[in-house]
């Protein structure tokens, strides 16, 4: 008989394995970095690119990167990212930056790096400098796939975010190539619901992050994530109708 954890990774890989089929996301000869933060959705991603690559069809090879960010107050084990990495033999690397949030104005009145940044809020210029980091290390690495952590409701929260902020019905994609790089991101897990992954990693024991992000619950995310709750409860079904709308506007690709 089948455990609990046995029948979750079950459903984690089924998901996980339409989700590459369905939108193109592995192919043969792929080298991939795995954006890995050392929270549960990085941490189930590495495990389920990691296992896949053990399969001969498609081939490809899996590389880990976390980024640490000197100057926000959180933190995940290093040594528990590097043993976890090295029971499933995916080569991890750690990198370490930081960011200033008042950025000096440039002498020039165009607009620059710095001045576009300047009045940006935190979580906005610690991602940006995330990214920086993932993509100028898998270009050193001769990696053409970087592969994010981002499930199912991550697509859905940020839809309705477009929406209510931006005036426009998007999300992330589940592939998106790089215009200006020789790169595509991909997020494997985009069909598997953040409640799985959540009971997945304490089944299997996944070591929590020491710290927190002082900014995780301030954000419109934090709040689409309660709205979309709501909505669910009064309507089971509104999780599959949003998800077939994105589908059918065509929003979980982007190879333009």
């Amino acid at each position: 008989m089948r455990t609990e954890v046995d029948r979750l990774e079950k459903r984690i890989r089924e998901r996980f394995v339409k989700a590459f089929a369905t939108y193109h996301l592995l192919e043969d000869n792929d080298h991939v970095l795995i954006g890995l933060s050392g929270g549960k959705d990085s941490l189930c991603l590495l495990e389920m690119l990691a296992k896949r690559a053990k399969i001969d069809h498609p081939k490809f090879r899996v590389e880990a990167i976390h980024v640490r960010m000197e100057n926000i107050a959180y933190e995940t084990s290093t040594a528990y990212l590097e043993q976890f990495c090295r029971e499933l033999d995916v080569p991890l690397h750690i990198v370490t930056t930081r960011f200033d949030s008042n950025p000096p104005a440039a002498d020039s009145s165009l607009p620059t790096p710095h001045s576009l940044l300047k009045s940006k809020p935190p979580c906005f210029l610690c991602s940006w400098h995330r990214r920086k980091q993932l993509f100028n290390v898998a270009q050193e690495l001769g990696c053409n796939k970087i592969a994010l952590g981002h499930h199912q409701d991550d697509l859905l929260h940020t839809c309705l975010m477009n929406q209510f902020y931006q005036g426009r019905f998007d999300t992330m994609p589940a592939l998106l190539k790089m215009r200006k790089m020789p790169l595509s991101i991909i997020r494997p897990l985009c069909m598997v619901e953040e409640a799985d992954i959540q009971r997945y990693a304490e089944l299997r024991g996944y070591e929590k992050q020491v710290k927190l992000c002082p900014y995780e619950k301030d954000s419109h995310r934090d709040d689409m994530r309660n709205l979309f709750d709501t909505i669910q409860q009064q309507n089971p079904e509104a999780r599959h109708s949003l998800w077939n709308a994105l589908v059918r506007a065509g929003k979980l690709v982007d190879e333009s």
